[in-house]
């Protein structure tokens, strides 16, 4: 490999996997001989703040390493920053660029969702443009599973386990009492339905499952909603449905609950209230006993109960990203492709990171079912094999032990 540093970051939404894509791109780096191995504190926001820590300090040994693989969250921190077209403000390009020479860095990795590409994309054409030849990866996360090209995204396993699990608990709670009562579950993933689907796990011999799954792909019907809840009305009921439910003029069910909806720098609106909304109209029409349920953050960083595959995954595509870069690779992306699902295989590739960035990917159409209230065996089928496994938590005083950046 060429002399140089490394750079790594983490931005976007944290998830309970994102630091073993840290140790994984830290692990490989430090094997192959790399002198530093720097951190952006925040993203790049921190790194146009000159905020950033040397790892092999923080990281001391193999423990650091496990413990990071099992701490939730995303260790460096996180931003939501959008970087400019090149052309509306090269300067600040020229900034980044020179904290990067500073540290003769020659590697940069980044560790996020769509956002997180768009950002590695608008680096890496920048470096083209100036004959620079310091190498640019994308490391894929989302807990939302929205990126394009890749089989599935490391984070959304984790979330799917935890959603299944939490969902079959629910359930067994609705039916405590001998009178009904209805259950809105209201489950994060904005445009793209792949994290409420998992509810679907929830059904199995020893759970009835969910009553309905509502998804973002197609239009959400209110009049039809209540309907079929009206029509069950003499037993209890879960239902999930994504934060991200629009009705068909477009227009998101949870702003019927708020006057104002705020939007990040990406212009992406606050999604939340939506089951909140919906089990009051659910108690006026029926007059039953609802709750609202919203997972909100809680499904991100459920550590003590991710999936192993989703984990030695998430550490595999760190590593891969080295690997590919130190090959020469820059503007690319590390992707999963499915071998086969039964029994699961999956293999490594990478892909140009423009055919990632700004993509959404959502469920096929012909995996939603019921008119549009519930999913086909086949999605359910192609989440299981995601949130196999799980990771033994090192405990201290009963709660699991986690690594943080003082």
């Amino acid at each position: 490999m060429k002399k140089g540093n490394v750079i790594v970051g983490q931005s976007g939404g944290p998830t309970s996997v994102i630091n073993s894509s840290l140790a994984g791109v830290f692990k490989a780096a430090k094997d192959n001989g790399v002198d530093k191995i720097y951190g952006m504190r925040n993203g790049i926001q921190g790194l146009l703040e000159n905020k950033y820590v040397d790892l092999k300090e923080c990281l001391k040994d193999g423990l650091d390493i496990e413990l990071l693989k099992r701490t939730p969250s995303s260790y460096l921190g996180s931003c939501r920053f959008k970087l400019p077209e090149i052309s509306e403000n090269e300067q600040l390009f020229k900034d980044i660029f020179a904290i990067l020479e500073k540290l003769d860095v020659k590697y940069f990795f980044y560790i996020g969702g769509n956002d997180s590409m768009d950002t590695t994309k608008k680096l890496s054409e920048y470096a083209k443009s100036i004959n620079s030849d310091i190498r640019f990866m994308g490391v894929p996360k989302t807990i939302d599973n929205d990126l394009a090209v890749t089989d599935h995204t490391p984070g959304y396993g984790s979330a799917a386990k935890y959603i299944g699990s939490s969902i079959k608990e629910i359930i067994r709670d609705g039916l405590v009492y001998n009178y009904p009562s209805i259950t809105v579950v209201e489950i994060m993933g904005r445009n793209a339905g792949w994290l409420t689907a998992a509810a679907s796990l929830a059904k199995s011999d020893d759970c009835e499952g969910v009553d309905m799954i509502c998804l973002p792909e197609v239009p959400f019907d209110v009049d039809k909603f209540l309907a079929k809840i009206e029509a069950n009305k003499n037993r209890s009921q879960v239902v999930a449905i994504s934060e991200g439910i629009k009705t068909k003029d477009g227009k998101y069910v949870c702003e019927a609950s708020r006057e104002n909806v705020a939007t990040d720098s990406f212009g992406h609106k606050s999604l939340s209230g939506t089951s909140q909304y919906l089990a009051e109209l659910i108690k006026e029409k029926t007059g039953c006993k609802t709750r609202s349920v919203e997972f909100s953050s809680l499904q991100r960083c459920a550590s003590h109960i991710a999936s192993r595959t989703d984990v030695e995954e998430a550490f595999i595509a760190g590593s891969k990203a080295v690997e590919a870069a130190i090959n020469g690779e820059t503007g690319k992306v590390v992707i999963f492709e499915r071998i086969s699902t039964e029994p699961y295989q999956m293999i490594t590739k990478i892909s140009d990171v423009d055919k990632i960035a700004n993509v959404e990917k959502k469920v096929p159409l012909e995996w939603i079912v019921n008119d549009g209230t519930d999913v086909s065996d086949a999605l359910t089928d192609y989440i299981k094999p995601l949130i196999q496994g799980e990771m033994t938590q090192i405990m201290v005083n009963g709660l699991p032990k986690h690594i943080v950046l003082k």
